[in-house]
C-alpha cells in the first residue's frame, strides 16, 4: 500500500503539472556573489531585504553547490543537469555549447511540456562567444542580453542582444554612458513576465551583479557613504580592463543592495499579477565570491566562514546561497541542510513541468525537499574539475572532501582531505593521516567523470 504522504504529494504534482496549473518557474542567477553577501547568510553589513524576505518566506539552502567555481562551466552545469566530469564546456574560454542533439539543456524539455522560455541577462551557453542564435536554438524562445561573458564585465555595453537582433547603444563606452544594463535586464525580465501572465512560463534570469567592472549608480552609493566611510583611492594612469572604481567597498555593497532591489521588483510584479502563488522562484550564485575590479572578499567577509573564493574548490569557491520561494508550497522560513548541486534543477523543473525525464542527469529532483513530502533521494557524492591555475579537482561524499592540486600535468597531484562536519573552514588537511580515505575517494573521483571532447580539458593521464 502506498503511504498516504506519498500519495497526496503525487495528487499535489499531478494538480499543478494539469493544464493552466502548471507552476511558473523563475531560476535567478547572480554574478560571483559569495555565500555570506546576503542578510539570511550572515552579511552585517549589506542590506538584502527582499532576499532575506525570500529567506524568511520560503526555505534557504545551507549545503547548495555551483557546478563549477568560474562562470562558464557553472552554468553548463545548471542548463545541462550533469557535473563538470560529463559537460563540454569545463571551463572559460572561447567556446560555446555544441548545437543539439549535443549538449542538451532541460529548457528545450520544458518547451515540450507547454512552457513559454527566456533568458534575459547573460548567456550560460558558452563563454566568449558572439552568437546569439545559439540561445534560440537551443530551447530559449526569447532571448535579451549577453553572449559574451568578457562584454558582461561592463555595465555601459555598446551593445546587447535581442534574440538575433543587435540593440546597440552609441552613447555607451562601456565603463560610462547612458544605457546601464542591470536596468536594461530588469525592465525585460518584468515586461517578460507580464506578457506570459497567462501562460505557464520559464525565466532564467541571468544578472552581471556583482561581477566586475564596479559600477552602481550615486544613489546606491550614497547609502554606504555614511556607513562605510571610504576614502577615495587615487585614479590611476592608464584605465584597467575592470573600469576602475575610487570608492570599491562603497561601490560593491551598492551593487549587491541594488541586486536586491530588482529581486524585490520581480517577487512585487508577481503578487501585483496575482501568479506568485503558481510561481517557484528560486535564487542562487554561480560560484563563490569574487577579488576583481577592485573589490576584495574580505571587505565583507564574502564567503562567511568559508575558505577561499571564486577559482577555489574549497568550500568558498562552490558553495554558494540558494532561496527557494513558492508561497503556499514551501513552508515559511524553512532552513534546509539537504546536499545539492546545479545539477539537482533540470530534474526539479522537469519534475514540476511535467517535462520528460532527464535519463543522463547528475541530479536528484529537489521536489520532496521543497514542498516538505516524499522520500528525497541523496547524493552519493558531488564532483568537480577545474583546469586554471595548473588544475584541481575535487569530490565530496558525506562529510569527507578531497581537493587535488595540479591535475592538468602533475604525475601524482597534491592532495588535500577535510572533514566538513568538524571543520568547516577546511583548516585541518587530513591527508597524511588518512590515505585510506584519499585512495578511495581518489578511486571514486576517476569512475565518476569521462574523458572531455576538448582538448584545453585533459588531465595529465589523458594525455599520455
Amino acid at each position: 500500500m502506498i503511504p498516504l504522504k506519498y500519495f497526496l504529494l503525487g495528487a499535489f504534482i499531478c494538480q499543478a503539472i494539469a493544464g493552466s496549473q502548471k507552476p511558473n518557474l523563475i531560476f535567478i542567477l547572480a554574478d560571483d556573489l559569495g555565500y555570506g553577501d546576503l542578510g539570511c547568510y550572515g552579511q552585517k553589513i549589506i542590506q538584502t531585504p527582499n532576499l532575506d524576505r525570500m529567506a524568511s518566506e520560503g526555505m534557504r539552502f545551507t549545503q547548495h553547490y555551483s557546478g563549477s567555481t568560474v562562470c562558464a562551466p557553472s552554468r553548463s552545469a545548471l542548463l545541462e543537469g550533469k557535473h563538470t566530469g560529463h559537460i563540454y564546456v569545463r571551463g572559460n574560454g572561447s567556446l560555446q555549447m555544441r548545437r543539439d542533439p549535443k549538449d542538451l539543456i532541460f529548457p528545450q524539455a520544458l518547451r515540450s511540456a507547454g512552457y513559454h522560455t527566456a533568458l534575459i541577462g547573460k548567456s550560460g551557453l558558452g563563454c566568449n562567444t558572439d552568437d546569439a542564435s545559439l540561445v534560440n536554438e537551443k530551447g530559449f524562445d526569447y532571448f535579451f542580453g549577453y553572449t559574451s561573458h568578457t562584454n558582461a564585465h561592463f555595465y555601459f555595453p555598446k551593445y546587447l542582444w535581442k534574440n538575433q537582433l543587435k540593440v546597440t547603444y552609441p552613447n555607451n563606452t562601456l565603463h560610462e554612458g547612458d544605457h546601464y544594463s542591470s536596468e536594461l535586464v530588469m525592465q525585460q525580465a518584468l515586461e517578460y513576465v507580464e506578457e506570459q501572465k497567462d501562460h505557464p512560463f520559464f525565466l532564467h534570469l541571468s544578472l552581471q551583479i556583482p561581477h566586475a567592472s564596479l559600477r552602481a549608480k550615486e544613489e546606491w552609493k550614497e547609502k554606504y557613504r555614511p556607513i562605510l566611510k571610504e576614502k577615495p583611492l587615487p585614479t590611476p594612469k592608464k584605465q584597467p580592463h575592470y573600469s576602475f572604481e575610487p570608492e570599491p567597498k562603497t561601490t560593491f555593497a551598492a551593487m549587491v543592495s541594488y541586486l536586491d532591489y530588482n529581486i524585490g521588483l520581480l517577487l512585487q510584479k508577481l503578487e501585483d499579477l496575482g501568479l506568485s502563488e503558481n510561481t517557484l522562484v528560486m535564487f542562487a550564485s554561480d560560484n563563490g565570491a569574487m577579488q576583481e575590479g577592485g573589490h576584495r572578499r574580505d571587505s565583507f567577509q564574502s564567503s562567511g566562514l568559508l575558505r577561499g573564493g571564486k577559482r577555489d574548490l574549497w568550500e568558498g569557491g562552490i558553495r554558494v546561497p540558494m532561496i527557494a520561494w513558492w508561497p503556499g508550497k514551501i513552508q515559511s522560513g524553512a532552513i534546509t541542510n539537504h546536499l545539492s548541486a546545479f545539477w539537482d534543477i533540470s530534474p526539479t523543473f522537469r519534475e514540476l513541468a511535467g517535462a520528460p525525464k532527464q535519463s543522463d542527469t547528475d541530479g536528484l529532483s529537489l521536489v520532496p525537499t521543497l514542498l516538505g513530502s516524499g522520500q528525497q533521494e541523496k547524493h552519493d557524492y558531488l564532483y568537480w574539475e577545474f583546469f586554471e591555475g595548473g588544475g584541481k579537482r575535487a569530490i565530496r561524499k558525506g562529510p569527507w572532501k578531497l581537493i587535488l592540486y595540479q591535475t592538468n600535468n602533475a604525475d601524482r597531484p597534491r592532495a588535500e582531505l577535510f572533514h566538513l562536519e568538524r571543520d568547516l573552514g577546511e583548516k585541518d588537511d587530513l591527508a597524511k593521516k588518512n590515505p585510506k580515505k584519499v585512495e578511495e575517494l581518489l578511486l571514486l573521483m576517476n569512475s565518476v567523470r569521462t574523458s572531455s571532447e576538448h582538448p584545453a580539458f585533459k588531465l595529465k593521464f589523458e594525455k599520455g
